[in-house]
């Protein structure tokens, strides 16, 4: 997260990382739904308070994921979301129900995954993708679950798989915002 965020820093997306609870406990089992929900939520206005900037929800893996639950199931004043690798379904079990609630969230939604990503199909989440209205997906090419590409996958000047994602996010942001402003994101 931390590449990713200074990434978003070059293009002038704020972002504001923070601890599940989970996380900072030092434990492996990740927090139930209403807890990661009520964390980003503080997240989320702790943002917004500090910056006063137009928000975007987000998140790498699980964080998305509970971004898209809030944002479902208690619409704020987020313009958009931002999924860094979207856990559509558990390594090597290609399914969509993990993505059953995104058609109920009202906002513009971008999916920024790799193509060796275990958990997204790159199949399948192009038709999730495809079904929503107001989504996109970018395809990081040889970029796994966190965004890392093998050495040998590697090309020589090509665009950096953090700065690639950055930018695309940006572009959205901006098309998502009202006129002349810039976007903080809570992830």
């Amino acid at each position: 997260m931390q590449r990713l965020a200074e990434a978003f820093a070059t293009v002038g997306v704020a972002s504001l990382r923070f601890n599940f609870p989970y996380i900072q406990a030092g434990k492996r089992r990740v927090d139930g739904r209403a807890v990661a929900m009520e964390s980003i939520q503080h997240a989320a206005d702790q943002a917004a308070q500090l910056t006063g900037l137009p928000l975007l929800l987000g998140g790498h893996s699980f964080g998305g994921r509970m971004a898209s639950h809030l944002a479902a199931e208690a619409p704020g004043s987020a313009i958009g979301l931002i999924y860094c690798s979207f856990p559509l379904h558990p390594a090597r079990k290609p399914a969509t129900e993990r993505a059953a609630h995104l058609g109920a969230i009202g906002l513009p939604q971008l999916f920024l995954s790799g193509t060796r990503d275990d958990l997204a199909d790159t199949e399948l989440l192009q038709q999730v993708v495809s079904d929503l209205p107001d989504a996109k997906v970018c395809w990081l090419p040889a970029a796994d679950h966190g965004f890392n590409v093998r050495k040998r996958d590697r090309q020589a000047g090509g665009p950096d798989v953090y700065q690639q994602a950055a930018v695309t996010a940006a572009s959205c942001a901006r098309r998502w915002l009202p006129a002349r402003q810039t976007p903080g994101v809570a992830s």
